[in-house]
């Protein structure tokens, strides 16, 4: 199937407004692991909310470290993302991925990345990168499959990404919000492994999906 690139620009979201709870993530129960191997766990004291944001929540949590340290660590609380990397089969020997372009403040610059967003409370993983990817970019998949589950900045962030292959796709009507000024780019696999290994990709989990998949269709020709 031979898609268009296009771009595309914000329209005012079609959704309802979202409850300010959305972005609310409660911290874990002031309690030790109940993990396995609790000895290579930290034992929760006491945790206090510091602050709390639209998509995120910060705590500030006292432990005894796994070697007996005694330690305050603030924590940042979400609720997990998804990724998509949507692709274009038509030319099977270089595949197409659908990319965004948008500004990010934090960054400061403006990023190619792959369509990406948070997964809202109570949300499973899968459901919310299909409203994702039919929110940012239109497009529709009907195949997908998981390549990978990983924690960005496990050092203070407990936020985990899900990263999903979306395929046998359709095009539709895109439903951004109304501060996502995004614009859409179709561009050869070929291309952009070329771009990661120049550094001009700078977004990691744009980096990490687009290897994973670089790499799945390496071991699939073997």
């Amino acid at each position: 199937m031979a898609i268009p690139t296009k771009s595309r620009s914000a329209k005012p979201s079609a959704r309802s407004a979202k409850p300010a709870a959305r972005g609310a993530v409660k911290a874990p129960a002031a309690k030790a692991s109940t993990a396995k191997n609790s000895t290579i766990r930290a034992k929760l004291i006491s945790s206090k909310l510091a602050y709390t944001g639209k998509n995120f929540s910060v705590y500030t949590d006292t432990v005894v470290e796994p070697g007996g340290y005694r330690a305050i660590r603030d924590v940042v609380r979400h609720n997990g993302s998804v990724v998509i990397l949507a692709v274009d089969e038509a030319d099977a020997a270089d595949p197409r991925i659908l990319l965004v372009r948008q500004y990010r403040h934090a960054a400061g610059q403006v990023l190619l990345e792959l369509p990406a967003g948070h997964i809202d409370a109570g949300e499973a993983p899968l459901a919310a990168a299909r409203r994702e990817l039919t929110e940012e970019t239109g497009f529709r998949a009907r195949r997908w499959s998981r390549l990978v589950r990983y924690f960005a900045s496990p050092g203070f962030l407990g936020e985990s990404m899900h990263i999903y292959l979306a395929e046998d796709i359709r095009e539709g009507t895109a439903q951004p919000e109304e501060d996502e000024k995004i614009e859409l780019q179709w561009m050869p696999l070929s291309e952009l492994l070329s771009m990661i290994e120049a550094g001009k990709i700078h977004d990691g989990k744009t980096i990490i999906g687009l290897l994973l998949y670089a790499a799945k269709r390496r071991s699939a020709t073997l």
